[in-house]
């Protein structure tokens, strides 16, 4: 098999195919009251050296983990069972070395600790087993089939993306499908549904104050809307896995199934409830953008080293874009809910001083990077969120542009139906889908807003739709320090750059002690920051560095309600087919620009 042509074969996990296994692993939780597991891997005859790895890095997260860490008791032994000398040469590598032709058994212990980031844990109620923090490989076998047989505990059950191949056996035609189809087994709740004649299961682990039937009606209704952007379906079976944890939050997108974290009591309230199903929107779009269609730079993965991408904020920021969406056209979110969201995004947008400092473009390439802090927030931006406000202007620019007959969506259709993996799309791909559906050149609006720090117009962007966006109806503003807090505390986590206080000279890890000479406490500091007005000066005195200092700062505005957007009042039948085109759906507001 050709390098590269395994990504083929890791679109086609769903259809039913004989798998005359190379490789062997099992995996014995047993005991997992210690959250460890043992692993034992079967490698065909070799001669001379076999190299097995770990990866440092899981698919949907770009960042290095440290993913080997929790390996111990590695041993390698030849097909009598007799040892192989070994040694590591790189944090997730192991040269085992053949004095002659052998068949080669791999056995280590696992730690399954790493709940949060979704790799793997184990405990004595399930096992979640991501391949990329569990599973060992060696890249001269990486495209040859396998199997997984688990041991478990009486009353397991076992769920995954793969191929069952008994009640906890599963099987793939190479690693990468394994690494991107992880496993659930343990005491869950499991349910079945159908959807636009492709099969679906949710699994959830865990107790929480979630609803079944709830769940299982939105995500069948969310499951029927691919159609709106794609033509078919890249699998045809698919699994939503759930946990409802202690705390731990967060999604992973995966080939044919996708992981969320939320805390067990963050599903009843409608916001909390919002906020799941729109993760289980971003990761069912996944499927498709990232999984079935991927840039240059991640075709195929290398496991061992970053994956450096131009396009990432196209992976990601695009997929936020269009998980409301989704959810707006299978009537799980209502009109005012989805530019709720909207209104939120462009806030944020608008108070992010990094948005002057850095293009989308460089964000793709500094994510592995993971900078984050005030440093961060001031000169940077973010691949989801200002990828997703890239991807509305690129929207409307297509709407506008080819008079409301083609929108982002025929882009993603294009990327889909042409650089399917094993191919992959780079720049001028994108560039060339956008000139020949619009028939002209994109490459200034590119430079101006993907290669170049970009501040949007709001305001005439959003009028292109009849809307139009304030913070309440008397647009009022009140006194603004320009910082923010740690919780709990009086210590600056942020500090906004050419803010009143960054001007004043304060900065992140300050803690303030007093306003005008008089204590102020954590609960009371937005009520004294309220006491003055907009443009007074007074005296902030911190500790900065163990000193104490006092610094003298002019107050700021800021507005005083939240951000929201409505229609405008009379808006006209242009600006009203503009966002049925962009939208899918028919006008909701009334004459005064209100939700109906």
């Amino acid at each position: 098999m050709k390098p590269g042509l395994s990504v083929f074969f890791a679109l086609t996990t769903a259809a039913t195919f004989p798998v005359v296994a190379d490789i062997e692993y099992e995996i014995d939780l047993t005991s997992p009251g210690h959250q460890l597991a043992q692993v034992s891997i079967n490698f065909p005859e070799t001669t001379g050296e076999l190299t097995v790895n770990l990866p440092v890095w899981r698919t949907g997260k770009y960042q290095v983990l440290p993913l080997a860490d929790g390996v111990r008791m590695f041993t390698a032994t030849d097909d009598d069972g007799k040892p192989l000398s070994w040694e590591r040469t790189a944090s997730g590598e192991w040269k085992i070395h053949l004095p002659q032709a052998t068949e080669v058994n791999v056995s280590y212990q696992i730690h399954g600790d790493m709940l949060g980031t979704r790799v793997r844990h184990i405990d004595s109620t399930h096992a979640y087993l991501d391949a990329s923090g569990v599973f060992m490989y060696s890249p001269q076998y990486r495209n040859d089939p396998l199997t997984v047989e688990l041991d478990v505990p009486r009353g397991w059950k076992s769920h995954s993306g793969m191929e069952s191949d008994g009640r906890h056996a599963f099987k793939a035609p190479n690693y990468d499908v394994f690494l991107d189809s992880p496993i659930e087994t343990g005491i869950n709740y499991f349910r079945e549904f159908s959807a636009d004649d492709k099969d679906y299961e949710l699994v959830v682990w865990g107790e929480g104050n979630y609803d079944l039937e709830q769940m299982e009606r939105d995500l069948k209704a969310l499951s029927g809307t691919a159609s709106v952007i794609w033509d078919d379906y890249p699998y045809e079976r698919y699994v939503y896995m759930v946990h409802a944890t202690g705390g731990e939050r967060g999604a992973t997108e995966h080939l044919n199934s996708t992981i969320i974290q939320l805390p067990r009591f963050n599903f009843r309230e409608r916001a909390d409830y919002l906020r799941f199903i729109a993760t289980a929107s971003h990761e069912f779009i996944h499927t498709w953008n990232v999984k079935a269609y991927r840039p240059e730079g991640l075709v195929p993965y290398d496991y061992q080293n970053e994956n450096m991408t131009k396009l990432l904020w196209l992976a990601e920021g695009s997929t936020s874009y269009f998980q409301y969406q989704l959810l707006l056209r299978a009537g799980i979110a209502s009109p005012k809910e989805f530019f709720a969201d909207l209104a939120r995004r462009i806030d944020r947008n608008i108070n992010n001083p990094g948005r002057e400092q850095q293009s989308i473009r460089e964000a793709s390439e500094t994510a592995w990077i993971g900078g984050g802090g005030d440093y961060g927030i001031n000169h940077s931006v973010n691949i989801y969120s200002e990828g997703y406000l890239t991807s509305l202007a690129l929207d409307f620019a297509l709407l506008e542009d080819t008079q409301l007959k083609h929108s982002y969506r025929d882009v993603h259709r294009a990327l889909y139906r042409d650089f399917r993996l094993p191919k992959s799309f780079n720049v001028d791909d994108v560039k060339g889908i956008l000139a020949d559906l619009s028939g002209k050149s994109y490459e200034p609006w590119w430079q101006a807003n993907i290669d170049s720090p970009v501040s949007l117009d709001y305001t005439s962007l959003l009028e292109q739709a009849g809307l139009v966006l304030s913070y309440g109806d008397n647009d009022k503003v009140k006194s603004n320090l320009g910082v923010v807090l740690r919780s709990g505390s009086l210590v600056l986590s942020h500090v906004k750059r050419d803010g009143p206080a960054w001007s004043a000279g304060l900065h992140e890890g300050d803690e303030i002690l007093a306003i005008n000479g008089l204590k102020v406490t954590a609960g009371g500091f937005d009520k004294r920051i309220a006491d003055f007005n907009v443009g007074d000066e007074i005296e902030v005195t911190v500790f900065s560095n163990d000193q104490l200092k006092t610094f003298k700062v002019t107050l700021g505005e800021a507005p005083v309600g939240k951000a929201q957007i409505r229609g405008i009042k009379g808006a006209s039948e242009q600006q009203q087919d503009f966002l049925k085109a962009w939208l899918g759906i028919e006008w909701p507001f009334d004459d005064e620009g209100n939700f109906k």
